[in-house]
């Protein structure tokens, strides 16, 4: 229905009616241990949804033991309150519910969503998960063990799914938007039973937290029910620890991640973009759709559609609570990697130039707005996206008013953000992952070359 949907919207002559998104009315609470509470009533399905979102993440991480906060998500699900693993297992699937946690850069997010009949259930075992989780040294031993073979055969296998981390680690370098969310081989090594204990002291508590309900509920009832299980629970041990914006890099530079005998060459090219408040935000969504967000971009278009060199090219807009990368990716036979980075390099100048016309602005309107409404339909992405604009410290216009803001940009706005975001061709932060016996001398080209191996046990030259 979706794909239909757009389909439709693509293919229509006049400016997209549909898109618009109305946040339902919610409530605000702060307990005096600092917890915020968000309620929304969303009573169209018996259903409820939960967001729980820790101010934290892979950013905070440890030095040397980047993917503590990934581990701790991970263990949250592992029993919690009187239940072992088994039982907290079947607690949530005995009522058809569900109950995720992970880690991101900037927070350990909690999701769940239940019958509305099994909301009580739903805020115990999340309220246990925080207050009482079972953090057993076994299972963080397996998942630990788990993680790192994880790496290893992604390395061995599938190198795609970590270019995004070699490049971020390159690129940020020392500043905590490097950090691997699922941290690397070594730094998942020096995590110790002991360090996740110190770790849940010290960087979890009430006053870190946002606790979103929406849908099938009664907000007085939730409140109480809220309030009643987390408002005596403690604070983090410490203060959260503050991070300055990262840098643009300047001038080029190139990491060759060496994987002998491959026949691909994976390859990342970046730098840093703009925060989640950036003010020309519906701007920069369509000129993005327009250069490499959608299976017609003109990044896919060149090296797919028209070239065959790859499955899939696109570019990627990383927007947080400071700037963080902008970077397109995509990969192609060996023997191509030159042609395959130089057309990458054409489309984005002939982009950086493009006169956007009418067509073509309406063609990306359409698509973005054919997209945004699926993104709001349930419960708990409702309850997502309250907890997450709480969490940025946005307001409700930012998804309210979004679908006017797309249909009232024009060429010239676009053709604004692009010098304003986009970083120079001549300012670039590049990972090739791919055989550097064969491709060595060649990449020499787009600027000074650092070595490493696909087998060192970290993403960064300078990682042990």
């Amino acid at each position: 229905m979706k794909k239909l949907l757009t389909l439709l919207l693509l293919c229509s002559g006049t400016a997209a009616a549909t898109g618009n998104v109305s946040l339902p009315d919610y409530e605000q609470v702060t307990l005096d241990n600092g917890a915020v509470l968000l309620l929304a009533r969303k009573a169209d399905v018996p259903l409820v949804g939960m967001q729980v979102m820790l101010r934290g993440g892979a950013a905070i991480d440890p030095d040397g033991q980047e993917g503590m906060a990934d581990l701790f998500a991970q263990l949250l699900t592992k029993g919690a309150g009187g239940r072992e693993a088994a039982a907290f297992a079947e607690a949530v699937d005995s009522v058809g519910g569900r109950i995720d946690a992970a880690s991101g850069l900037e927070s350990i997010t909690i999701s769940a969503d239940f019958m509305s009949r099994d909301a009580n259930l739903m805020v115990d075992l999340v309220a246990d998960m925080l207050m009482m989780p079972k953090l057993r040294e076994g299972e963080l031993g397996k998942l630990r063990t788990r993680t790192i073979e994880f790496i290893r055969s992604a390395k061995d296998n599938s190198p795609q799914s970590l270019i995004g981390a070699y490049g971020a680690a390159w690129h940020f370098g020392e500043h905590p938007y490097g950090n691997p969310t699922f941290g690397s081989e070594t730094s998942l090594s020096n995590i110790t039973f002991d360090s996740v204990v110190d770790y849940y002291k010290n960087d979890v508590g009430a006053d870190r937290l946002i606790i979103s309900v929406a849908g099938d509920i009664e907000v007085d009832e939730m409140k109480a029910l809220l309030s009643e299980r987390f408002g005596n629970w403690r604070k983090a041990g410490s203060a959260l620890a503050e991070k300055g914006p990262p840098p643009r890099r300047e001038g080029r530079r190139v990491l060759l991640v060496d994987k002998p005998g491959a026949t691909q060459t994976y390859f990342w090219l970046g730098n840093t973009g703009v925060s989640i408040a950036y003010p020309q935000r519906a701007a920069l969504d369509l000129g993005n759709t327009i250069y490499g967000g959608r299976f017609t971009s003109m990044l896919n278009t060149a090296l797919r559609i028209d070239t065959g060199l790859t499955y899939g090219a696109r570019s990627r807009l990383q927007r947080l609570l400071q700037p963080g990368s902008i970077a397109i990716s995509s990969y192609t036979r060996t023997d191509a990697t030159v042609e395959a980075v130089d057309i990458a390099l054409d489309v984005t100048k002939a982009f950086y130039g493009l006169a956007i016309d009418d067509e073509l602005l309406l063609s990306a309107q359409n698509y973005v707005l054919g997209n945004f409404p699926t993104d709001y339909e349930t419960a708990a992405q409702v309850a997502g996206e309250i907890a997450t604009l709480r969490f940025y410290g946005l307001e409700d216009s930012y998804i309210n008013t979004y679908a006017d803001q797309i249909r009232g940009v024009t060429p010239d706005d676009i053709a604004a953000v692009v010098p304003d975001v986009y970083p120079s061709l001549d300012d670039l932060s590049i990972v090739f992952i791919g055989d550097a016996e064969l491709i060595r001398d060649e990449v020499a080209k787009y600027g000074p070359v650092t070595e490493m191996k696909i087998v060192d046990p970290g993403f960064s030259p300078n990682e042990d």
